[in-house]
């Protein structure tokens, strides 16, 4: 019998257009598969709630809340920035966390992630800054298993489909989730994402699945992007892969230490000195609260 509550409140919310159902809980004894299965009921966008992801919001003992992130698909999404920009603004807006200065820090599958909130003029959080990952070049940190040293900026990667062979060039990095980030010189609406995104994400040669960006640097301080996430499909944003593209045009040399990432859901404010962690900024927006019930 699962043990998954059939029956909770729960906020929808969205960072930037990437949108999740977020709940409180202190049940820690359910499998994965019972959290994953609840998360593709709930998301489903005809027949659930709607979203990219199931956020759940644990007690902690290390941090002031731990997160847990499951993607549409069921599957375990390790971590998500824009997801911990919601996180937070649900832990501080519902008084989870005292936070008289915007600070608390999260448990996340690949560590402990301080944050910094904003709030707007009613006292509720408008933005919040995320202090996320070093980010880690090392191939094989993305599932990635080549003879090739970090960092990796121009993998080959050919898929192929009913339109023929084509081959990405892709840059390697891992924001504690995997990242194929590849630059393009068009404009991304017109990449032809949705039928490269599934190759990519599903290609041999990733063994994790990944998440793959393309994007265009506009000048040092601007860039753009589409993402197609793993185990969700294509999104309006990604946190994570917004620093992977911010990291990789750095590392060729391409942008400065702050850049504006413009995606289809809005702008992040992405910073890197080169060598510690990222720093995210962006919107945190609570959209509605219910009740589900199973």
């Amino acid at each position: 019998m699962s043990s998954v509550p059939r029956q909770f409140p729960f906020w929808k919310m969205h960072g930037a257009g990437n949108d999740f159902v977020v709940v409180e809980t202190d049940i820690l004894d359910v499998s994965d598969a019972e959290w994953g299965a609840l998360a593709v009921e709930v998301c489903d966008r005809h027949m659930g709630v709607g979203a990219d992801g199931l956020i759940l919001v644990q007690p902690s003992t290390v941090a002031d809340r731990k997160m847990r992130i499951f993607n549409a698909d069921g599957s375990d999404g390790v971590m998500c920035v824009n997801g911990i920009r919601c996180f937070a603004k649900f832990s501080i807006d519902r008084g989870l966390v005292d936070a008289p200065e915007g600070r608390m820090t999260v448990e996340t599958g690949p560590g402990i992630m301080p944050v910094h909130a904003t709030r707007a003029e009613d006292g509720t959080v408008a933005r919040v800054q995320v202090t996320a990952a070093v980010p880690d070049l090392d191939p094989a940190a993305s599932g990635v298993s080549i003879e090739q040293p970090a960092p990796v900026l121009d993998l080959p990667v050919t898929t192929t489909d009913a339109q023929g062979a084509s081959t990405q060039h892709v840059a390697i990095v891992s924001m504690g989730n995997p990242h194929a980030v590849q630059f393009i010189d068009v404009a991304p609406e017109d990449f032809p994402l949705t039928r490269i995104g599934p190759q990519m994400e599903h290609h041999a040669l990733f063994t994790q699945r990944t998440n793959y960006e393309v994007t265009r640097v506009l000048d040092r301080s601007h860039m753009e992007m589409r993402v197609w996430e793993r185990g969700v499909g294509e999104t309006m944003a990604c946190g994570s892969g917004a620093c992977a593209v911010v990291v990789a045009a750095r590392l060729r040399g391409e942008v400065d230490d702050r850049v504006d990432v413009r995606l289809p859901g809005g702008t992040l404010e992405i910073e890197w000195n080169g060598h510690d962690a990222v720093s995210l900024t962006g919107p945190a927006v609570r959209v509605f609260e219910s009740e589900w019930t199973r």
